[in-house]
Order: structure tokens, then sequence, then C-alpha cells
């Protein structure tokens, strides 16, 4: 318990250095902040279903998410609130594109071959 006091007395501390005050009012922290809209839509899409997945986009914001996570941690510095943000904003379009895959070219197509041709094997 006594930890625990300690924890949050020096955490009261740092909130009101100056320090901490201009790293709150950066774009260091604020741009990763309203970056974060972009992961936390790619694992709410993850409900709807496989057929409205746009195939470029989700290619696009793999790449465009690697080159921002690299970006971030070359920057000094190091911007690891950032680097997070694209590492889930990656790991969300991931997961969205093996969905795509499936769907359009995986069980999915043959499903769908199947239901509109009897026929098909």
């Amino acid at each position: 318990m006594a930890a625990l006091v300690g924890l949050m007395r020096k955490t009261r501390d740092y909130i009101t250095t100056k320090e901490f005050r201009d790293y709150i009012t950066s774009t260091h922290f604020w741009g990763p902040v309203a970056n974060w809209g972009l992961p936390l839509t790619a694992f709410k899409g993850m409900k709807a279903p496989p057929d409205i997945i746009s195939g470029r986009m989700t290619t696009a914001l793999i790449f465009y998410s690697m080159a921002f996570m690299r970006f971030a941690y070359r920057v000094q510095p190091r911007n690891y609130l950032l680097l997070a943000c694209h590492f889930s904003n990656v790991l969300g379009q991931s997961i969205q594109g093996s969905r795509y895959l499936k769907h359009h070219y995986g069980d999915g197509a043959k499903a769908k071959a199947k239901a509109t041709n009897p026929r098909a094997k």
C-alpha cells in the first residue's frame, strides 16, 4: 500500500512540472492522439461483413503506418506513443486484409461460387 501511495505522489509531482505541461501541449503528444482514430476504426470494422473491405485502402494503410512507425522510432526524441499507434494500425489493418483475402480468394469465394452456381464443386 505504501508503494502505491508513493507512486501516486510521484505521479502528482510529475504532472505539476513544466516538462509535463510542455509535453501535453506539443504535437509530439497530440499527433498520436489524433492518429488513434485509424486503429480504432480498423478494430471496430472487424464486426462488419468482409465484402465491404477495400483491399487497396487496407494495403495503403498498412504501408502508411509502417512508414510512420519508422519515423516515430527515428525522430529524436523517440515518439513511442506514435509508434504504438501505428503498430496497432498495422495489426488491425493486417487482420482486415486477411479477412479480405479469405473472403475474395479463399473459402468465401468458394461459398459465393456455390451459391451462384449449384453445379460448381
